[in-house]
């Protein structure tokens, strides 16, 4: 789920953050952390699509990583949109990070999320997500990222980008404000989005919305200039492997010792082949804040 790969990617900034400053003091850099933190956004982004739907939301997160590499979190969203339950989805997991040399660490890792029946999410049909990152620490970061998420149907998807930390501010010996500009490319599946329309659809029938999306085509008694039958849509395929979205990430954080406030902005523009709007520009705001233990 890629809100959850957004929440976390905050608390692995500052969990680099913070080694980077632990260094510099010659405390060694290892150790167990528990971190909390909640996010704001305008909109859910799933690799760069969006619902048809607006989907401004809240998160609540929680993540323990031990020393070893291995980690736990739990996670909670809330759709502002969505009086009837205090949670829109739960989700939680668990994952191990190593590092292969000096410069390369791997990250491999599991996430299941709850959705409740009829959800607005686009990825409400795949629940289970398995993740492997390989992630190279040079003078930019590289990174690729390898998605397999499954339930309903099956979709792969594969993330390379490139980011570089900035501190573009020094306020005192202790907090600093960074820029960490992304780009990144994103391919896949889109099984998950006929599944999607299917729900939808009974969204709308359930809150009598289906007579407003009615085509102009429909038989109507008594009028012989009308069709017979009426039209039927036509899916397209899903199984293909596709560009999806090129994205640019643009987060600005404040830091400070545990702490890390972050502002971000996300553009995605959409590939010609995708089930939602292709070609269009998607954008995405977002506000953070995570402490750490």
């Amino acid at each position: 789920m890629i809100i959850t790969i957004l929440v976390l990617s905050g608390i692995a900034g500052l969990a680099q953050t913070e080694q980077e400053a632990a260094a510099t003091d010659s405390t060694p850099p290892e150790k167990s952390t528990f971190t909390i933190g909640a996010q704001y956004a305008t909109n859910a982004s799933y690799y760069g699509q969006k619902a048809i739907e607006k989907t401004p939301y809240v998160a609540l997160v929680a993540s323990y990583n031990h020393r070893s590499g291995f980690y736990v979190n739990s996670m909670a969203y809330r759709l502002l949109k969505d009086s009837s339950r205090l949670a829109s989805a739960y989700a939680a997991g668990a994952g191990f990070t190593f590092n292969i040399s000096k410069s390369l660490e791997a990250d491999i890792g599991y996430t299941y999320t709850f959705f409740p029946k009829l959800s607005p999410f686009l990825q409400a049909a795949n629940p289970h997500n398995a993740s492997a990152t390989l992630t190279l620490e040079k003078w930019i970061t590289a990174a690729a990222a390898f998605d397999f998420t499954f339930g309903k149907t099956n979709d792969i998807f594969v993330t390379p980008a490139i980011s570089k930390q900035i501190r573009l501010i020094d306020i005192d010996s202790n907090s600093m404000i960074l820029f960490t500009p992304e780009i990144n490319v994103t391919a896949g599946t889109q099984r998950f989005y006929e599944y999607y329309q299917e729900d939808k659809k009974t969204r709308d029938s359930i809150l009598g919305k289906v007579f407003e999306r009615l085509p102009v085509d429909l038989p109507i008694p008594g009028n012989p200039n009308r069709p017979d039958n009426p039209p039927t849509t036509i899916m397209k395929s899903s199984s293909s492997f596709d560009l999806l979205s090129y994205n640019l990430k643009l987060p600005v954080a404040y830091y400070r010792p545990h702490c890390l406030f972050e502002l971000s902005c996300l553009f995605s523009l959409l590939g010609q082949k995708v089930e939602t709007d292709p070609g269009k520009l998607n954008t995405f705001f977002t506000a953070s804040f995570y402490y750490q233990f």
